[in-house]
Formats: C-alpha cells, structure tokens, sequence
C-alpha cells in the first residue's frame, strides 16, 4: 500500500514561520557583530595621506582696481566784468579756443575818449614835475609844491591804469586753452557786472577721481603708473598726481586722483571709468583659492609638508584674488603645498605625501584592503 502524505496550506504556511524564526535566531552571526575585527597594519599604512604640490615664487606685478568718474582738470565759468552791451561774439558755443584768445566783446563806451584824455592829462602832470624838480634846485620852488607835482603825477598815472582796466574787462579772454562748453548770451544783450556768460572747460587734460580704501592705501605712491578704461572698452594712460592724507569719515576711505592725458579730446569727461594702478613688482606664488585656511587665531594661510612629512601651517598675505586664482605673499621661494587632503589633517602632524593623481585622504580599512 503506498501513502500519501499532503499539507493543507495552513500547515505550510505555518512550517515556513517557523523556519524564518530560527533562521534569525541563529544566523550568520558575524555579519551582525557590533565590533569589527581589528585590522593588521603597519604604522606608515595608519598615517594619512596627502598631495602635495611644488610652488615657487614669481614676480607679480600687483594691481589696484577702483571705480571712479572723470572730470575736466580746469573749468572755468564766465562771468561779465563790467556793466555793457554785447558788441561781439568772436568765439561761438562749442569752439576750441586758445589761451588769451578773445571770446566775447563788450560795448566800450567813451572809455576810448576818457583814456586818451587820462593820457594828456599824465604828460601834462610829467612835464610840470620836471620843471618844478629844475627850479627846485635853484631854490624857486618850494618842497610842498614839489610834493604837490608829484602826488598830481600819482593821481594822473592811477587814473589811466584804472581806465585801461576798464577797457580791457570788454574784451573776455580764454584763461586756458580748451572748448567754449557753454556760452549763454547773444549780440545785443545788456550784461551786469558778475553776470554768468558761459563756461570754458579743458578737456585734452583730465583728473580720474576715485576712493581707495584704507587697506590700500598704503601701498599707493603719487606718481604711479594708471590705466583708465571707459565704458565703450577704449583705455586711456595717466598716473596718481594727488592722494589725501586722511580718509573720510562716513566712508574710511581716501580721496585719489589721477592725471589724465586725453590727446585726442574724447567727450568723456563727467564720465564713469575703471582706475587700474599698477603697484611696484613682487615675489609672490600663484595658487588655487581652494588651498585658502584660516588658523585657530583666525589668521589666512596655507598648510604645507616639511622634509620630515610633517604638516605646516604657513600665513600668507594676500596680494591679490578672484574666483580662479589667488597671488600670496609671505611664504618661502619654493614650498610644497597641500593640494589634496588638507582638510583631514592639522598642523603638526606627520602626513604619509602620495603622488599626484592618487587619492589623499584619512586611511579607512577599504584603503588597506587595496594596498
């Protein structure tokens, strides 16, 4: 007789309860140990490692960046200095004039007359002077009358320089060489003294002016070279002709200006412009931003390897930066940097220098297991 033996789906489903039970009480035991086995290594294995990569120094030229304006070295208003009417305007608005060039002419009046009768009026006071010095020295002439002569002699000489004065305030003149920018009158107008008629700006010579911050301004020197770039892009040359001795209150910072040569009289001035000032050359080193540390004491810096494998840490002075590359100061003509690494290790401690390439970081049991 042969038997059958069958399970009900109940009695399956409960044997396979049961084997999943024993099977998590008695499991791979060593899978789930709260303590991992020790690892055999060697004490080089248990250093961490870095890359380190050589720097040496270079000469850097190191530059000084602002944002400034541009504005006429020499403008002038001009203003009537005797009452009268316009005559003449032999300089029309916008003209490029020369120094004593005659701009605008003022209706005289009799000042022609009174000058030539101021002009007898002189040689009459000289010729009685000479005669009253000849009797006085045969004593037919007294020393008051003698004074007398001379003080009319005076009289005449001041009143003919006073006219001539007033002749020479019809005539407005150009101070300076440069551009009639403003001229606000016409033929025909009656001026008061003081009146404003135009203005006379000088733009073939320029001042760039800017503030430098006080942590720059002991490097900048009166006479260093500048570049001055306009907005279009085009760029002009110049040189620090005027640097305050003191900053400004609200913005500690120190007025500058710039001497600029604009030979081809750009109409740039009232413009805005970069200021590049050139300090003088130095050694620096060239590095990546990321390499950038701050100590305990807050200071910048770098880490770098002795000889010995011994991590150092280096403060630099920071000359110049930006997003791809940092120029510092401050450190030996040839160093070797920490490149990679350098965030799992401290000053002082003795690092294992892979070479390039390889990776530099905290030994882990996985490193071993590679090695």
């Amino acid at each position: 007789m042969r038997w059958r033996f069958s399970l009900s789906p109940a009695w399956l489903a409960l044997l396979l309860g049961v084997a999943l039970l024993i099977w998590l009480a008695f499991g791979d035991m060593q899978r789930f140990r709260q303590q991992a086995p020790e690892a055999q290594t060697s004490a080089r294995d248990s250093l961490p490692r870095v890359q380190v990569e050589a720097s040496r120094a270079r000469a850097h030229t190191p530059h000084v960046i602002l944002q400034g304006h541009l504005e006429p070295r020499q403008d002038v208003t001009l203003r009537a200095r005797r009452a009268g009417e316009v005559s003449a305007l032999p300089a029309p608005q916008g003209s490029r004039v020369e120094a004593g060039e005659r701009l605008v002419e003022i209706d005289p009046g009799d000042l022609p007359a009174q000058i030539e009768r101021a002009e007898a009026q002189l040689a009459l006071s000289r010729s009685e002077l000479a005669g009253g010095q000849k009797l006085s020295g045969r004593n037919l002439v007294s020393d008051n009358e003698l004074l007398r002569l001379e003080s009319e002699l005076a009289r005449s000489r001041a009143e003919l320089a006073g006219l001539r004065e007033s002749l020479a305030d019809t005539q407005i003149e150009a101070p300076f060489a440069g551009v009639l920018d403003r001229l606000e009158i016409d033929r025909g107008d009656y001026l008061q003294a003081g009146e404003e008629i135009g203005l006379l700006v000088d733009i073939a010579h320029l001042e760039a002016k800017a503030w430098l911050p006080q942590r720059r301004a002991g490097e900048v020197r009166e006479g260093m070279p500048v570049t001055v770039t306009l907005l279009d892009g085009r760029t002009l040359e110049g040189q620090v002709s005027f640097l305050a001795s003191r900053a400004e209150e609200a913005t500690r910072s120190y007025p500058i200006e710039v001497s600029v040569a604009n030979p081809r009289r750009l109409r740039i001035a009232g413009g805005s412009a970069t200021l590049d000032i050139a300090l003088p050359e130095r050694p620096a080193h060239r590095i990546s931003p990321a390499l950038l540390v701050l100590d305990e004491r807050g200071r910048m810096g770098v880490k770098s390897v002795d000889e010995d494998g011994t991590v150092r840490f280096m403060p630099v002075e920071i000359i110049s930066a930006d997003a791809e590359q940092a120029w510092v100061g401050g450190l030996p003509d040839e160093v070797r940097l920490i490149s990679l690494g350098g965030g799992f290790v401290d000053a002082g401690q003795r690092v294992e220098v892979v070479p390039a390439g390889q990776a530099a970081a905290q030994p882990d049991s996985s490193d071993r297991d590679a090695s």
